[in-house]
């Protein structure tokens, strides 16, 4: 005779229902607005709506022990461990969907959007992830409205995902490989992403904004230039203003350029002398051996927690084994002392799934 009961093995998963379906609740507790759909992000009523316990609201509790964004991942499958990454479930995690409306993780998920958005990766994800990251290109398109800032990066990503959609109209006898529902909701979402672009306009300040740029003294220019670390910022610079095309041209630029991407080995490496030298040649030199500083491209990056493998955002911390376990904590202190999370660029990241 059967016996009808819950499984010993595992309670199960508490599953939220949102506007793009079933959901697990551990996956969205870590999110910062706790909002269901992360899709239509441009409907200021799925800004408001929140997700709530079956049991009744618990907004208010939910707010004040919020969960910072972090996913567990498993780094090598052993015979008594054996996980999967999966893509869709870390974005969600991790809380890309806010990450886009942070100025120090913008560069960060750009360039992320840009490797899987751009090549054939999208089509070999599952659907869930495809509706996702065109979900995120729609946010960041969206923040880029409001601000009116790096429009360039995001011409860039919809030029690569509308070359991809052009690309699979041809794939199968004239129509993309796979769902026909799927595909167009992705059309539906991209004809989104190009209203939002092409409704951008940028327009000059008002005569009473003062100062202007062009009212700033060569040596607030100088100092500007300083702080730019890509040299393609640096000719677009050139080419706008003469002024500052006059200052790019200075040693120093360059020098402190090739100082900040390179070590003093690689540097003496190909430097011959240090009289007369063409700083600004001299970087596209080392730019070519060496290649630039993936981790000096981004203001924030994700970080790999060596104790309990989890990746998070470093400047909002995670739930870490180091801090909650006293006895852990103290073989830390006779090992050495905690260790320092690694980083990882955008390509590391992705290595961790598999795509």
């Amino acid at each position: 005779m059967p016996f009808i009961s819950k499984d010993w093995r595992s309670p199960g998963e508490v599953w939220v229902k949102t506007q793009e379906g079933w959901e697990k609740k551990k996956v969205l507790e870590c999110t910062a607005q706790r909002y269901a759909a992360i899709t239509n992000y441009n409907n200021p009523d799925d800004k408001e709506q929140k997700w709530s316990d079956e049991d009744g609201d618990k907004s208010s509790e939910d707010e004040v022990a919020r969960v910072p964004p972090h996913c567990h991942i498993t780094i090598k499958c052993t015979r008594e461990i054996a996980g999967f990454n999966g893509l869709s479930e870390a974005v969600r995690r991790l809380d890309f969907s806010s990450a886009v409306r942070d100025v120090r993780r913008f560069n960060y998920i750009c360039a992320l959007l840009e490797l899987l958005l751009c090549g054939q990766r999208l089509t070999h994800l599952p659907g869930a992830a495809q509706k996702l990251l065109l979900s995120m290109l729609e946010q960041l398109a969206d923040q880029v409205a409001t601000s009116k800032q790096n429009l360039n990066a995001l011409r860039a990503l919809v030029v690569g995902v509308t070359a991809l959609r052009e690309a699979e109209r041809r794939s199968c006898w004239g129509r993309p490989l796979g769902s026909r529902a799927l595909w167009g909701h992705h059309d539906h979402a991209i004809a989104r992403i190009h209203r939002i672009v092409n409704s951008i306009r940028i327009q000059e300040p008002g005569p009473e904004v003062v100062p202007k740029l062009h009212d700033l003294p060569e040596e607030c220019i100088r100092e500007i230039l300083l702080r730019i670390s890509d040299h393609r910022d640096l000719d677009a610079a050139s080419s706008a203003w003469s002024v500052m095309a006059s200052l790019c041209s200075e040693h120093r630029v360059w020098r402190e350029l090739v100082n900040f991407h390179f070590t003093s080995q690689q540097i003496d490496s190909v430097q011959k002398t240090d009289a007369d030298t063409d700083w600004k040649k001299l970087f596209h030199q080392l730019r070519r051996l060496n290649g630039l500083r993936e981790d000096a491209q981004y203001a924030e990056t994700l970080s790999l927690c060596r104790h309990c493998k989890c990746l998070f955002w470093r400047s909002l911390g995670h739930p870490c084994i180091a801090d909650q376990c006293p006895e852990y904590r103290e073989r830390l202190k006779e090992a050495g002392g905690p260790l320092p999370p690694h980083p990882v660029p955008p390509a590391a990241f992705l290595k961790f799934f598999s795509l």
